[in-house]
């Protein structure tokens, strides 16, 4: 168990989430400078530039909060417009196939949830790693109720 990671732990694109955010603060900036520097805009159409930079900003920020958190007693899995938390138990199997665009776990219920926060896109080695970690926390976690936890 000492190559497992220290709990807690977050998975998290980092890459990706630097390059949307970054993205979404220079898209705001741009569509608010032109707002600004067309002169025959009246007030209500400028506001409407600001709205639209702040609704492509805010997407992006949906797109970059992907993570998987990972504890003692189990694991959040935060994607694009949802949070699950999943008991250590109820994870069968950590997978992240080739050509797969991010990790999927299997689930003791028979359904499969994508976890976003692991994803191969910009750093592939990074997100196997990462994935390698996660499988291993599952596998040595497994089956562990309350009762064995406090053995």
């Amino acid at each position: 168990m000492s190559d497992l990671p220290d709990l807690p732990v977050t998975f998290r694109p980092n890459r990706t989430r630097v390059i949307l955010l970054t993205s979404g603060v220079a898209i705001f900036v741009v569509i608010s400078g032109v707002a600004l520097l067309l002169e025959q805009l009246n007030p209500g159409e400028q506001l409407s530039f600001f709205l639209v930079g702040a609704l492509i900003f805010w997407v992006l920020a949906l797109l970059a909060r992907v993570r998987v958190v990972a504890d003692e007693s189990g694991v959040t899995v935060v994607n694009i417009a949802s949070r699950r938390r999943l008991e250590w138990a109820e994870i069968l199997r950590v997978n992240l196939r080739p050509g797969d665009p991010w990790v999927f776990l299997d689930l003791s219920d028979g359904s499969s949830l994508p976890a976003l926060g692991i994803q191969p896109g910009i750093a592939k080695q990074s997100a196997i790693a990462d994935a390698r970690a996660l499988r291993a926390l599952a596998e040595a976690r497994a089956g562990q109720g309350p009762e064995r936890l406090l053995s």
